[in-house]
């Protein structure tokens, strides 16, 4: 029986993560699920952060017999892993902002994340225990979760507006933290704006290695991959590119879950 991976974000960001999954783990079964009915996460309290993640997550996790679950969300790993970690009898990995590894190349430091990581009392704990001597510079934007989440239907970057969003760090910081798996997607937009003398660092593969570890090895009786499944919680405008998308990551098409507003 192949390994069902379950991996969750508010959107499609998540999409770089499963990327590195799917690399050291090409065989297994994958499950992508985004509630865009939230969409962002950040404007969301936590309370019913909470409860839109766990009842989504269990409702999967019930239903596809899941072995792991993947947060790929830094919003929602900073709030809800102690609940489904408790809810759930299964391992659950989230996602947290590379402060580690760019403190060790690096003293001049920005954290590109979005709004509410920035704002969250955890990000500076990782600050102050992993980059204690280093200039971290936070700057927290919404706008870029917007502009990668267009960028992955095939709406071009506007290179402008992106380097706006990032003037305050022109020729400040040499090694910037990718902290929403969103922003792998614009790797290439952030480099060419910043004329290309930054280090760009992101959680993807380091995620992928944990998840590799927690399923153990395991032997496979096949060659091919399967198809995964992709499920969201509101019905989209891009349902058409988003499902041309996710056919060419190896996932059927759109699914709608049975889940309740509120």
């Amino acid at each position: 029986m192949p390994k069902h991976i379950l991996i969750f974000d508010s959107g499609i960001g998540g999409l770089s993560v499963y990327k590195e999954i799917q690399y050291q783990l090409p065989l297994a079964k994958y499950i992508y699920a985004f509630d865009n009915a939230a969409f962002p996460y950040g404007e969301l309290t936590e309370s019913v952060l909470i409860e839109r993640t766990t009842h989504i997550i269990s409702q999967l996790c019930t239903k596809f017999a899941i072995d792991i679950v993947v947060i790929a969300c830094n919003t929602a790993s900073t709030i809800v892993l102690p609940t489904l970690r408790g809810k759930l009898t299964i391992p659950v990995v989230g996602v947290v902002p590379a402060i580690k590894p760019a403190a060790l190349v690096s003293t001049k430091i920005g954290l590109l994340a979005t709004p509410a990581t920035v704002k969250r009392t955890y990000t500076y704990e990782l600050i102050k225990s992993f980059a204690p001597i280093s200039d971290v510079q936070l700057l927290g934007s919404t706008r870029l979760v917007e502009m990668a989440e267009e960028k992955m239907i095939g709406v071009d970057v506007d290179l402008k507006e992106l380097k706006d969003i990032l003037s305050p760090w022109q020729n400040k910081v040499d090694t910037i933290v990718l902290g929403c798996t969103h922003f792998p997607f614009l790797r290439n937009e952030i480099k060419k704006v910043l004329n290309g003398n930054v280090l760009l660092i992101d959680s993807g593969e380091a995620i992928a290695r944990r998840v590799k570890q927690l399923l153990g090895e395991h032997e496979e009786d096949r060659r091919e991959m399967i198809k995964g499944e992709v499920y969201c919680s509101a019905p989209t405008k891009n349902e058409e590119a988003l499902n041309k998308t996710f056919r060419e990551l190896g996932f059927n098409s759109l699914q709608y879950l049975d889940y309740p507003r509120f």
